[in-house]
Protein backbone atom coordinates (compact mmCIF):
# COMPACT_ATOMS: atom_id res chain seq x y z
CA UNK A 1 0.00 0.00 0.00
CA UNK A 2 1.57 3.73 -0.63
CA UNK A 3 1.36 6.07 1.50
CA UNK A 4 0.94 10.00 0.78
CA UNK A 5 1.23 12.59 2.65
CA UNK A 6 0.29 16.33 2.45
CA UNK A 7 1.22 19.43 4.57
CA UNK A 8 -1.09 22.08 5.28
CA UNK A 9 0.63 25.71 6.01
CA UNK A 10 -1.90 28.81 6.95
CA UNK A 11 -1.30 32.41 7.88
CA UNK A 12 -2.73 33.37 11.38
CA UNK A 13 -6.65 33.73 10.89
CA UNK A 14 -7.64 37.41 9.98
CA UNK A 15 -8.92 38.89 13.24
CA UNK A 16 -12.54 40.43 13.96
CA UNK A 17 -11.02 43.38 14.65
CA UNK A 18 -9.85 43.88 11.01
CA UNK A 19 -12.90 41.90 9.49
CA UNK A 20 -15.72 44.62 11.32
CA UNK A 21 -14.33 47.49 9.04
CA UNK A 22 -15.22 45.94 6.10
CA UNK A 23 -18.00 45.33 4.66
CA UNK A 24 -18.75 41.42 4.01
CA UNK A 25 -17.82 41.79 0.22
CA UNK A 26 -14.81 44.19 0.66
CA UNK A 27 -13.63 41.53 2.85
CA UNK A 28 -14.80 39.03 0.73
CA UNK A 29 -13.05 40.69 -2.30
CA UNK A 30 -9.56 41.52 0.06
CA UNK A 31 -9.04 37.60 0.27
CA UNK A 32 -9.37 36.76 -3.28
CA UNK A 33 -7.04 39.70 -4.28
CA UNK A 34 -4.78 38.65 -1.41
CA UNK A 35 -4.54 41.31 0.89
CA UNK A 36 -6.34 38.82 3.81
CA UNK A 37 -5.10 35.57 3.99
CA UNK A 38 -7.90 32.40 2.96
CA UNK A 39 -9.14 31.04 5.99
CA UNK A 40 -7.53 28.45 7.55
CA UNK A 41 -10.48 25.48 6.48
CA UNK A 42 -10.32 27.16 2.97
CA UNK A 43 -6.65 25.93 2.85
CA UNK A 44 -7.05 23.22 4.41
CA UNK A 45 -10.01 21.64 2.10
CA UNK A 46 -8.52 23.31 -1.21
CA UNK A 47 -11.30 25.83 -1.36
CA UNK A 48 -10.66 29.06 -3.45
CA UNK A 49 -13.01 31.77 -4.17
CA UNK A 50 -13.33 33.10 -7.82
CA UNK A 51 -16.26 34.98 -8.20
CA UNK A 52 -18.04 37.42 -6.09
CA UNK A 53 -21.29 39.91 -6.40
CA UNK A 54 -24.10 40.81 -4.03
CA UNK A 55 -25.50 38.29 -2.78
CA UNK A 56 -23.95 35.68 -5.27
CA UNK A 57 -20.49 33.81 -4.88
CA UNK A 58 -18.26 30.96 -6.63
CA UNK A 59 -15.74 28.71 -4.73
CA UNK A 60 -13.94 26.01 -6.69
CA UNK A 61 -12.12 22.98 -5.28
CA UNK A 62 -10.68 19.79 -6.48
CA UNK A 63 -11.28 16.61 -4.83
CA UNK A 64 -8.28 14.84 -3.89
CA UNK A 65 -7.59 11.36 -2.31
CA UNK A 66 -7.21 13.16 1.41
CA UNK A 67 -10.58 13.69 0.88
CA UNK A 68 -11.48 10.39 0.89
CA UNK A 69 -13.42 7.86 2.98
CA UNK A 70 -12.96 4.24 3.49
CA UNK A 71 -15.25 3.46 0.35
CA UNK A 72 -13.24 5.28 -1.87
CA UNK A 73 -14.56 8.40 -2.84
CA UNK A 74 -14.86 11.69 -1.35
CA UNK A 75 -16.19 12.09 2.69
CA UNK A 76 -19.93 13.76 2.65
CA UNK A 77 -18.38 16.05 4.62
CA UNK A 78 -16.51 18.10 1.57
CA UNK A 79 -19.12 18.81 -0.45
CA UNK A 80 -20.59 19.88 2.79
CA UNK A 81 -18.24 22.60 4.00
CA UNK A 82 -17.97 23.40 0.66
CA UNK A 83 -21.49 24.07 0.55
CA UNK A 84 -21.62 25.31 3.65
CA UNK A 85 -18.42 28.08 2.90
CA UNK A 86 -20.11 29.08 -0.56
CA UNK A 87 -23.71 29.81 1.25
CA UNK A 88 -22.54 31.69 4.15
CA UNK A 89 -20.19 33.31 1.75
CA UNK A 90 -22.94 34.53 -0.33
CA UNK A 91 -25.09 35.63 2.56
CA UNK A 92 -21.75 37.47 4.10
CA UNK A 93 -21.81 39.40 0.75
CA UNK A 94 -24.51 41.31 1.53
CA UNK A 95 -23.18 42.37 5.32
CA UNK A 96 -22.64 45.51 5.92
CA UNK A 97 -19.27 46.76 7.63
CA UNK A 98 -19.60 45.41 11.69
CA UNK A 99 -22.05 42.64 10.62
CA UNK A 100 -21.37 38.59 10.13
CA UNK A 101 -23.28 35.73 9.28
CA UNK A 102 -23.18 32.03 11.24
CA UNK A 103 -24.70 28.89 9.94
CA UNK A 104 -28.18 28.01 11.74
CA UNK A 105 -29.32 25.42 9.89
CA UNK A 106 -27.84 23.50 6.80
CA UNK A 107 -29.67 20.65 4.16
CA UNK A 108 -27.62 19.08 1.84
CA UNK A 109 -28.65 16.75 -0.88
CA UNK A 110 -25.53 14.53 -2.56
CA UNK A 111 -26.65 13.62 -6.07
CA UNK A 112 -23.58 11.51 -6.95
CA UNK A 113 -20.13 10.35 -5.91
CA UNK A 114 -17.56 12.46 -5.82
CA UNK A 115 -13.75 11.20 -6.82
CA UNK A 116 -10.57 12.61 -7.78
CA UNK A 117 -11.54 11.94 -11.83
CA UNK A 118 -14.80 14.32 -11.05
CA UNK A 119 -12.28 17.00 -11.69
CA UNK A 120 -12.51 20.76 -10.28
CA UNK A 121 -15.80 21.64 -8.53
CA UNK A 122 -17.46 24.94 -8.75
CA UNK A 123 -19.86 25.64 -6.15
CA UNK A 124 -21.95 28.29 -6.43
CA UNK A 125 -23.74 30.30 -3.82
CA UNK A 126 -26.85 32.64 -3.99
CA UNK A 127 -28.62 34.50 -1.07
CA UNK A 128 -32.33 33.51 -1.00
CA UNK A 129 -33.82 36.09 1.48
CA UNK A 130 -31.83 38.89 2.78
CA UNK A 131 -33.57 39.49 5.75
CA UNK A 132 -32.48 41.86 8.67
CA UNK A 133 -31.75 38.61 11.57
CA UNK A 134 -32.22 35.65 9.46
CA UNK A 135 -31.29 35.33 5.71
CA UNK A 136 -31.60 31.92 3.45
CA UNK A 137 -29.56 30.93 0.82
CA UNK A 138 -29.30 27.98 -1.49
CA UNK A 139 -26.28 26.33 -3.49
CA UNK A 140 -25.01 24.15 -6.21
CA UNK A 141 -21.82 22.18 -6.73
CA UNK A 142 -20.66 21.16 -10.61
CA UNK A 143 -18.28 19.78 -12.25
CA UNK A 144 -16.44 21.50 -15.58
CA UNK A 145 -19.20 19.85 -17.77
CA UNK A 146 -22.15 20.87 -15.36
CA UNK A 147 -23.26 17.94 -13.98
CA UNK A 148 -24.88 18.46 -10.24
CA UNK A 149 -23.29 16.65 -7.29
CA UNK A 150 -24.54 17.56 -4.48
CA UNK A 151 -26.55 20.72 -3.73
CA UNK A 152 -28.23 22.43 -0.99
CA UNK A 153 -29.89 25.74 1.44
CA UNK A 154 -28.75 27.37 4.67
CA UNK A 155 -30.39 29.43 7.27
CA UNK A 156 -28.16 31.85 8.78
CA UNK A 157 -28.05 34.11 11.97
CA UNK A 158 -26.95 37.58 10.95
CA UNK A 159 -25.51 39.57 14.55
CA UNK A 160 -23.64 42.41 15.10
CA UNK A 161 -19.58 41.68 15.22
CA UNK A 162 -18.12 42.93 18.78
CA UNK A 163 -14.93 43.70 19.05
CA UNK A 164 -12.69 40.89 21.63
CA UNK A 165 -11.40 42.99 24.60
Amino acid sequence: MATRSLTISWETATSRKTAQHLSGREYIEANMAGKIPPSPISQLMGFVTTEIGDGFIVIECVPGEQHYNLIGCAHGGLASTLLDTCMGGSVQSTMPAGYAAATLELKINYVRAITVETGKLRCEGKVIHPGKRIATAGGRIVDAAGKLYAHGSTTMLIFPMQEKS
